[in-house]
């Protein structure tokens, strides 16, 4: 378990935290968080505390991956808890928040979807002994939605209180993001995907046989 791995299963836990925090009862313990009035707006203080939950667990998936290549800490364990870690932090936010009324449910949608296709590319290329490398229109989706799901915890504010909805449009450029890094994906390993490759050698397995 080396230092990437132990940020990796940081971000796992904070996620579980993030998770209990947006959708447990408290109101039945007899718990409340404290609401405040900021301008015009009443703010419910568990949100910041999920933003900042999320925003920590965030800066953890750019550090496990960095220090992970430069100090040649790859492990097959990092690299299959790290793709687990993010889909949970993200997706299960998102659809919190979906379920919440505070994201669209076809922004949600279409990143779980994007998300399900491009880790079947993966898999599939895994399994062909190929490895999918990450791009740059996928980055850039990642950075858009963290950003606009921390805004969106924490009511949009400060923005909020000049009427710019700028979480929802980093939410809408994480989209269209998606969108492009889901088909750039297809592009570049649609060739790995209908190879013939496991034909092949099944063909020649026969043969020796």
């Amino acid at each position: 378990m080396n230092l990437a791995n132990k940020l990796t299963m940081l971000r796992i836990f904070l996620t579980v935290v993030l998770i209990v925090i947006l959708l447990f009862p408290f109101y039945m313990v007899n718990v409340e968080f404290p609401k405040v009035l900021i301008g015009t707006i009443s703010v419910d203080i568990k949100y910041f505390i999920a933003a900042g939950i999320f925003a920590i667990a965030s800066i953890t998936d750019a550090l496990d991956g960095h220090i992970a290549r430069s100090h040649n800490m790859v492990t097959d364990f990092g690299k299959m808890t790290d793709a687990i870690a993010d889909k949970m932090l993200v997706n299960s936010t998102l659809i919190i928040l979906s379920a919440q009324g505070m994201v669209s449910p076809v922004i949600t949608v279409i990143i779980v979807f994007r998300d399900t296709v491009v880790d079947t590319i993966k898999m599939i290329a895994g399994s062909k002994g190929k490895v999918v490398a990450a791009i740059k229109t996928g980055k850039v989706k990642t950075t858009f939605l963290m950003l606009g799901i921390v805004l969106t915890l924490c009511y949009n504010l400060p923005f909020e209180l000049f009427n710019l909805d700028v979480a929802n449009f980093l939410l809408v450029l994480a989209t269209v993001f998606a969108i492009i890094s889901g088909i750039e994906y297809y592009t570049l390993n649609k060739n790995i995907i209908f190879s013939k490759e496991e034909k092949i050698e099944f063909e020649e397995f026969n043969e020796q046989k």
